[in-house]
């Protein structure tokens, strides 16, 4: 199988750069590449390990321990100091998102277990990814519990196992690669921070560019070989340079100057820890080495703190990853000029000399970062007074989002893995057993022996036999109890009636809050608007914040109240959400005045919509917000129609929202 060249990849400098600066010191701590979808990041991760030198192993070892200094405890040991040794590749270990916790750290090994050939240890991904590269795919998308494996081994540089009668641990030094979308959700800033470096990629602007690299995509998928083939001298230079500067590491002198440039840039922008001030010592030696050169410069500071600091900032979950790089000058002090590729072109590796095009400079496109804060704009109306004139329309900015209560779903569901309710998962704490092919948690050796003895102890073979066998049949599976995700989809009356704005504000201010603590407990949470004659989703179901807060930047208030629409596309996505994802339990919250003026027959257009989603079985909670004098009641009749929990606020504030969220979600099933 052909791998699609590193040194025919164009437009993702910055990417390119990074890779490059892990292969020459895995000690910088691995890449994380953030992108939106088609942007090459997983083509330039494969293509990448290709060009690493390879490395010397012991012989049969299954941990890849080096002969020169091989593991004293490594499970396949003692190895002797005459030990026979092998050459091979770097391995590129992918990790699967729904990769099991046997799979990632290993487990007894069955097969010898139940024929009688006693206890032995089956290495997992872990082992393998030794010394080599441990790609994760989707890496925002990783489960909780594999990120707490990936943690611990990345903190340590050793994997434990104490599970299924096997007690050891063994060398798991690697390095660390992930790629992630962030439309798709948000990182654990404690794995976040375990990436040496971070890059954000996107497609190309310059139609030039993006020509280009359609054409050598192209290309190669017709011609894999040939293409291959025509990069062979670029790859063969570009992993000759990369073993140059691995070999010239060492040699390479941080010097005092170039020290503290690096404590005060990483000082200026506020990093916590020193973790980032390690690694962008690291990131400048290994850039240095790249570049040809003994000592640190300016230049290599400004290349690593570029890639090393934009994810190690203090921000709050609502800001988007990036640096100032203007700010980056001003401390250095001087501007300064990319580094030229191997061949003068500005990148890791121009194209053959017989490639046949003239191939324009590879770009990296780029997306500005949204506010910090602040997610509304001044207010703004429309005041004619004539009858057809458009309703007034504002637009209010909520107030700081605050930690909400913790808030679970009553009963025990079986949903994603999460940190919310509780519910039968993958992983967790065993409750009980079942039949092997009923469970999908790890195998119940306890309970296998014990379903084997009772089949013995009752069949009807000879008395002589006192050998225990085991079957198929007779597997067990652990039934575990840990946490899962929820959705709460907020449906928010965004009319012109009274003390709209200020409602807004405060609604705005509570999704805001829920999504932080979606965002830690990777629950997702969605909004429909309802205003003027339609109801609008106005951010579909999602984990991710960033997105969130970009969508929630500008949202409108203003016009007739079409609460039959609202409820209707409520019930319409939390359609589309079981038929997604049919374990995910949900809540409904809508909050409204109960004044539905849209149309004709609003209020029993209302109600009809209200029985409708009491006949799908929605857990709702309704917050009634009308406020005055005289009221219509209608919200409340509104929650005996849907069958859900009714509260009644004089005015919603994000405090009552969350509260009331909090109260219903315990009684909800």
């Amino acid at each position: 199988m052909h791998v699609y060249p590193f040194s025919a990849i164009v437009g993702s400098d910055d990417l390119v750069l990074a890779l490059i600066l892990t292969g020459i010191s895995p000690d910088i701590g691995g890449v994380l590449i953030r992108g939106e979808k088609g942007t090459a990041k997983s083509t330039a991760v494969r293509a990448q390990a290709a060009l690493l030198p390879p490395i010397t192993v012991v012989t049969d070892c299954r941990f890849s321990c080096d002969p020169a200094a091989p593991d004293p405890d490594c499970p396949d040991g003692p190895h002797p100091p005459s030990v026979a040794s092998a050459t091979r590749p770097v391995r590129l270990v992918e990790l699967p998102v729904g990769a099991g916790e046997d799979r990632v750290v290993g487990s007894l090994h069955l097969e010898k277990a139940l024929s009688g050939s006693g206890v032995e240890y089956e290495p997992g991904l872990l082992a393998r990814a030794n010394r080599g590269i441990l790609y994760v795919d989707e890496v925002n998308l990783l489960h909780d519990h594999l990120v707490d494996l990936l943690l611990d081994a990345a903190a340590m540089g050793r994997a434990t196992v104490e599970r299924d009668g096997v007690s050891l641990s063994h060398a798991a030094r690697f390095t660390l690669v992930g790629t992630m979308n962030p439309e798709e959700g948000e990182l654990r800033p404690q794995l976040l921070d375990r990436f040496g470096l971070s890059v954000e990629v996107a497609a190309p602007r310059d139609p030039a560019v993006r020509a280009e690299i359609i054409r050598r995509r192209l290309a190669f998928d017709a011609d894999p070989a040939g293409f291959t083939s025509a990069y062979a001298t670029a790859e063969q230079q570009l992993a000759e340079r990369i073993a140059d500067a691995r070999l010239r590491l060492p040699k390479v002198v941080l010097g005092q100057e170039a020290l503290l440039a690096i404590a005060e840039v990483c000082a200026a922008f506020d990093v916590d820890g020193m973790r980032a001030d390690l690694v962008c010592a690291r990131a400048a030696v290994a850039h240095a080495a790249w570049c040809g050169r003994t000592d640190v410069t300016r230049a290599d500071v400004r290349a690593a703190a570029r890639l090393a600091l934009p994810h190690r900032r203090r921000r709050t979950p609502f800001d988007s990853p990036g640096m100032d790089e203007g700010l980056l000058d001003e401390i250095l002090g001087e501007d300064h000029d990319p580094d030229p590729g191997p061949d003068g072109s500005g990148g890791p590796g121009g194209p053959p000399s017989d490639s046949g095009s003239d191939t324009p400079p590879p770009t990296a496109g780029s997306t500005p970062d949204p506010p910090a804060s602040g997610l509304g704009s001044p207010t703004s109306s429309n005041d004619d007074p004539r009858p057809d004139a458009p309703a007034p329309v504002s637009v209010t900015a909520p107030e700081e989002p605050y930690r909400p209560r913790l808030f679970t779903v009553a009963g025990t569901g079986k949903g994603t893995l999460g940190r919310r309710s509780r519910a039968i998962t993958t992983s967790g704490r065993t409750v009980g057993d079942v039949p092997a092919g009923r469970g999908t948690g790890p195998i119940h050796l306890a309970a296998t022996v014990r379903t084997a003895a009772l089949r013995h102890a009752t069949s009807r073979s000879s008395p002589d036999t006192t050998r225990l066998s085991i079957a198929l049949s007779d597997l067990r599976r652990s039934l575990c109890e840990g946490k899962e995700s929820n959705l709460v989809l907020l449906c928010v009356d965004a009319s012109g009636s009274m003390a709209a704005r200020r409602r807004m504000s405060q609604v705005k201010t509570a999704v805001l809050a829920l999504l932080l603590d979606a965002y830690r407990r990777r629950d997702r949470v969605g909004l429909i608007t309802f205003r003027n004659h339609e109801a609008t989703l106005t951010l579909p179901p999602t984990g991710s914040v960033d997105v969130a807060a970009a969508r929630l930047r500008e949202l409108p208030a203003g016009g007739r109240t079409p609460l039959a629409e609202g409820l209707l596309k409520a019930a319409e996505t939390l359609r589309r959400e079981r038929l997604r994802d049919p374990d995910r339990r949900a809540l409904l919250v809508v909050v409204t005045d109960g004044r539905a003026t849209a149309g004709p027959k609003a209020v029993e257009r209302s109600l009809h919509a209200a029985d409708h989603l009491a006949r799908e079985g929605v857990s709702a909670l309704v917050i009634d917000s009308e406020t005055g004098r005289f009221r219509m009641g209608l919200a409340a009749a509104l929650a005996r129609r849907m069958g859900a929990e009714y509260v009644h606020v004089g005015e919603v504030s994000a405090e009552a929202i969350t509260s009331a969220v909090a109260g219903a979600t315990t009684r909800a099933a």
